[in-house]
């Protein structure tokens, strides 16, 4: 095949690459700019898509022997990912922008253009496996459960999938940066990229009130209605959130606060005991199902809430378009904004059957 293999500059995508040169793809490398200001160096793990990423994918590419080119994603980059995710925060939720960005970007943006240039598949570095069932696309949890990314892959579709390739799949980490050393890759003991990567020094709430500014609210007792202290804005704050309230009195009981509810038209930040985040039932909007198979009915299935952890065995199923998902057991921290992917509960329990963005919860 004619493969576009995403080139982050990383460990990753590098062997990923590398992996499809060396099946007898004819693969082209592509880095994505997707900052207009991009740093020069990277800060340890902080931060990605910078200068040095572009040279370290360049370096790999000439290595691999295969042609590389940058593309400006930029403007998209900023517009889907990076707005959205602020105009989710100012209105209360919070959005996950890997899954937005490989929605977007990734799995949109890059693959529409690949695909009008006559490629057949975009390569990445993903930990996620592929499988065919009856001619249709299953999404796989990776072998490396540790790295697994199924959960930000969950909002493609069938159409997507069929042209998406993840050669590390069937790996764990630890093989990837061996077989980086064998093939004598200079990114072999780079650091992962963690945290936002448009947030290179990992302050959120600095980032989004500047983009914000001040927005002051009360934090609210949730149980008495008490005003227990003042905020400069709803986006400082995320659903299960403990530190960093800026309360002062310590509750009644001398158990820890957090974050239960945020009301971004009034400002007010609802605060309470840990009992109180218990969540028996979740909605979600625009449910996506990658095999293109939708549920019929209630199905039982394993629902995961955030990109690492939150897990439990759960019933689903579709009530006026809506995705209904009712856990066996309490889940905490549950946030609207977030995606809700439900994998199917084989002894493998590692197909995902479908996703939704949470838009409430019970």
């Amino acid at each position: 095949m004619r493969v576009l293999a995403a080139m982050s500059g990383g460990v990753d995508s590098a062997v990923a690459a590398a992996r499809a040169v060396e099946a007898g793809h004819e693969v082209v490398g592509v880095h994505l700019a997707l900052s207009a200001k991009p740093g020069t160096l990277r800060t340890g793990s902080r931060g990605c898509c910078t200068v040095e990423d572009a040279h370290d994918a360049r370096r790999v590419a000439d290595l691999l022997g295969i042609p590389f080119y940058v593309w400006d994603f930029a403007e998209r980059f900023t517009e889907d990912v990076v707005e959205d995710f602020v105009a989710e925060y100012a209105a209360g939720r919070t959005p996950n922008p890997c899954l937005k960005c490989n929605e977007r970007i990734k799995f949109e943006a890059l693959l529409d253009k690949a695909i009008a240039l006559g490629f057949d598949a975009v390569c990445t570095g993903h930990y996620a496996r592929l499988s065919q069932v009856d001619g249709r696309p299953e999404l796989r949890r990776s072998a490396d459960l540790g790295k697994d990314q199924s959960y930000v892959l969950a909002s493609l579709t069938p159409e997507q999938l069929a042209h998406a390739m993840f050669p590390l799949g069937d790996s764990v980490k630890s093989d990837v940066r061996a077989e980086a050393v064998a093939r004598g890759l200079m990114v072999a003991e780079k650091p992962d990229s963690y945290d936002i990567c448009f947030i290179p020094d990992g302050d959120t709430r600095a980032f989004l009130t500047n983009k914000l500014g001040e927005r002051p609210g009360q934090l609210v007792d949730d149980e008495t209605g008490a005003v227990l202290g003042v905020h400069a804005g709803v986006h400082g704050f995320t659903v299960g959130q403990r530190h960093g309230l800026g309360i002062d009195t310590p509750a009644p009981d001398g158990r820890p606060r957090y974050v239960l509810g945020l009301e971004p038209v009034s400002g007010t930040v609802r605060v309470g005991s840990i009992d109180k985040l218990a969540v028996r039932e979740i909605v979600a909007a625009r449910p996506i199902w990658p095999s293109g198979v939708p549920l019929t009915g209630p199905v039982d299935c394993v629902a995961q809430v955030r990109a690492h952890g939150g897990t439990a065995p759960a019933t689903a199923t579709l009530v006026d378009g809506d995705l209904v998902v009712r856990p066996s057991e309490d889940l905490r921290g549950v946030a609207p904004g977030q995606a809700v992917v439900l994998y199917r509960p084989d002894a493998a329990g590692d197909v995902v059957l479908g996703s939704g963005m949470i838009s409430a919860t019970n």
